[in-house]
């Protein structure tokens, strides 16, 4: 089941959409054109909404509904015809546009509150090579991984773990994530310290042998951007309160309006954990002013060292509003939205 807050972004959003004269008024009626939101659903919402939780939450995710209606390239001050929520329902496959509803089978929104996190993926699949079962700081600082594993080995009573950091089982890497502080001390500290620059060096250099033409590196940019071959929207809050409301353009959208100019990486220094930086650049093909977009990704453990496999996690640091590729939704400016009840 989803979290309170995943149902109030995206269901509350929705809701949105209606032209009910409150969010009140909304939740109560329960539009029959909401597809795949039930009764039990309502009530926690309304529990919610009554109890004061969430407060700001609420008053965003259907302010960002009603901005949906409104605009111009959404639904224009009508009601939509059908509302279809995604949560709680898993994919018969890989799903390339991120969505979490879909507006009149047409417009597919993704709802995106407190987080700047573009995707998350498998290292591999990002920066390339490999995969399976290899593990991929082992393929990318072997050394620095065996020291920082031999110095945490070292904070674990009893140290019944192998000397290899390759040796380690399901078991092992579970008493390491119970045992190891969040933060680490001493010896293990400066590993960690050297082991994260290492793996952000090692990542930056796959990364770079993979990108190899212009055109794998602008495709590369459009993969981190998350652009599809259809257009998509953004409806949420940016991880420091700004209200986001963007068309998500297409690759070839991008390319009608400017042309793409490079694709730089570079593996970040004491930073805390392995990190590579980005930047894209392109220029307007009418006014010919270049314009970038950058980012980091954070190449880590999931949920505590030596855990689980690692994962890279892509960062949008320019503000969205100065995204080529992220069109802001813009008011129809031609009448009052019609309201339902």
């Amino acid at each position: 089941m989803p979290a309170l807050r995943t149902e109030i972004t995206e269901i509350v959003t929705g809701l949105g959409m209606f032209g009910y004269p409150n969010l009140g008024h909304a939740i109560g009626m329960r539009p029959p054109a909401f597809a795949n939101v039930d009764g039990a659903i309502y009530d926690r919402l309304a529990a919610a909404y009554r109890a004061g939780l969430h407060r700001d939450l609420f008053a965003t995710a259907w302010s960002n509904g009603i901005r949906f209606a409104a605009a111009k390239e959404g639904l224009r001050g009508r009601p939509p015809w059908i509302v279809e929520w995604k949560g709680g329902h898993r994919p018969p496959g890989y799903e390339e546009i991120p969505a979490d509803l879909r507006v009149d089978h047409v417009y597919l929104v993704s709802c995106k509150y407190g987080s700047n996190i573009l995707t998350n993926s498998s290292p591999f699949t990002l920066f390339g090579g490999g995969g399976g079962d290899e593990d991929w700081f082992m393929a990318v600082a072997p050394d620095a991984y065996q020291r920082l594993y031999e110095e945490c080995r070292r904070l674990v009573p009893g140290r019944s773990l192998p000397e290899q950091v390759t040796e380690l089982t399901a078991a092992h890497r579970l008493a390491l994530k119970k045992t190891l502080p969040r933060i680490l001390i001493g010896n293990a500290r400066a590993a960690y310290r050297e082991f994260a620059a290492e793996a952000a060096a090692g990542s930056s250099r796959r990364w770079n042998a993979s990108l190899g033409t212009k055109l794998l590196r602008e495709q590369m940019m459009w993969r981190l951007l998350r652009l599809q071959s259809a257009p998509y929207f953004v409806l949420g809050e940016s991880a420091d309160g700004h209200p986001l409301a963007y068309r998500v353009q297409t690759p070839w959208d991008l390319r009608a309006s400017t042309g793409f100019l490079s694709f730089r990486h570079w593996a970040e220094q004491d930073r805390g954990q392995p990190i590579v930086s980005w930047e894209a650049t392109y220029a307007d093909r009418h006014s010919g002013v270049q314009s970038s977009v950058a980012g980091h990704i954070e190449v880590r453990w999931s949920h505590g060292k030596f855990a689980q496999a690692p994962e890279a996690k892509v960062y949008l640091d320019t503000p969205h509003h100065a995204v080529s590729a992220y069109v802001p939704l813009a008011d129809a400016g031609d009448g009052e939205l019609t309201l339902f009840g």
